[in-house]
């Protein structure tokens, strides 16, 4: 059974960056696809980046993340990363990391498509 391991969260100021890793147990059909997540507290869980982690890797990204998150596989590494620059306050919230066997490329970021989900870590910005 694959497992999510997350990590690199913390707390910054306001334009600051962070780097989260998400590291897998084994690849599998089941890591086809990796993504990030974040779930603030009362609000809705919202996807952010995802990318196959094939030999032709695309990245997809949420509107609101657009140019400031990268996501970055390391397959040798069994990694995936999510680079986050100019963060902000609502850039806080619990980061998880997630993946698929496959995705309906006109919904990336559809929750059930995602059989593996990590524990999460928590970032928080401050103004």
């Amino acid at each position: 059974q694959v497992q999510l391991v997350e990590s690199g969260g913390g707390s910054v100021q306001a334009g600051g960056s962070l780097k989260l890793s998400c590291v897998r147990s084994a690849n599998s059909y089941l890591t086809n696809y990796m993504a990030w997540f974040r779930q603030a507290p009362g609000k809705e869980r919202e996807g952010l980046a995802a990318i196959y982690t094939g030999p032709t890797p695309s990245p997809y990204y949420s509107d609101s993340v657009q140019g400031r998150f990268t996501i970055v596989p390391d397959n040798g590494k069994n990694t995936v990363y999510l680079q986050m620059d100019s963060l902000q306050p609502e850039d806080t919230a619990m980061y998880f990391c997630a993946s698929a066997p496959w995705i309906d490329r006109d919904n990336w970021f559809r929750s059930e498509q995602y059989k593996v989900w990590g524990q999460g870590t928590q970032v928080t910005v401050s103004s």
